[in-house]
């Protein structure tokens, strides 16, 4: 008789990432991120259950964008005062904080849920190449086209 076979939490294996943010554009380095926060690429993936990994992403400070979105794309803040809204373009906000832009960009693609906000902590962003989670032995991930030759 077969059973299914559920993971428990004391079964989850973690392992750590690293992406490189200049590789490829916004939305592309994100869905990957949020594929691998998630676990969708393992198979004991369950939905309520956080197996997913450690992403490390490096070169956030090159980040592409395709078409007018660094001076057409909006960040919006509001302080909860009449009159509080304070926006700012992509380019803007890239030369402030460019770890934001894609922290924001990996949230908007993780279900609201419980686990969203671990799911967030396991992500850690560097503007620079440089990362201090060397003693990890992160895997490098590649991104981009793949040829087909």
């Amino acid at each position: 008789m077969n059973k299914t076979y559920s993971i428990k939490p004391s079964d989850i294996k973690r392992v750590w990432y690293v992406i490189d943010a200049s590789s490829d554009t916004l939305g592309r380095v994100s869905t990957e991120i949020a594929k691998l926060l998630l676990g969708k690429g393992k198979p004991q993936y369950s939905t309520h259950i956080d197996c997913g990994d450690y992403v490390i992403v490096v070169n956030a400070s090159r980040l592409k964008v395709t078409g007018n979105k660094i001076d057409e794309k909006m960040y919006h803040r509001h302080s909860g005062y009449p009159g509080g809204l304070h926006s700012r373009t992509l380019g803007e906000q890239m030369k402030l904080d460019p770890t934001k832009v894609i922290s924001k960009a990996v949230k908007g693609m993780l279900p609201a849920n419980k686990l969203q906000a671990e799911r967030l902590n396991r992500l850690k962003i560097y503007s620079g190449s440089e990362h201090n989670h060397a003693p990890q032995q992160p895997i490098e991930v590649k991104l981009g086209k793949v040829s087909t030759k």
